[in-house]
């Protein structure tokens, strides 16, 4: 951690992950795909929030923030179905507690 906040880190320190997660939407980015780094199983791409029109549940339309994610896996390493799940769980939590999410 010293080396990382010091900016002392080589290559071979930060590559060969599991998963990556890579934010575009910081910078207003609202859709994109994330090219899946060599040796690693997955890589999240995460956009930013914008407004859209949406129908709730009473037939009356409403304006809601909606972000876009996208998922590239190796399905050698991962399995299409455990993404599929992956995703799904991660908009239930994204809908119902984000606070959850904070460290």
């Amino acid at each position: 951690m010293k080396r990382a906040r010091s900016k002392q880190l080589q290559p071979e320190d930060y590559s060969g992950g599991t998963f990556t997660l890579s934010n575009l939407g910081m910078f207003g980015v609202d859709r994109f795909s994330a090219v899946l780094p060599p040796d690693t199983g997955a890589i999240l791409a995460v956009a930013a929030s914008r407004p859209v029109v949406a129908v709730t549940g009473g037939n009356a339309m409403t304006i809601q923030r909606q972000m876009q994610v996208n998922l590239t896996a190796d399905h050698r390493v991962i399995y299409g179905a455990h993404a599929a799940a992956f995703l799904k769980d991660l908009a239930k939590l994204l809908e119902t507690r984000p606070e959850s999410l904070a460290l």
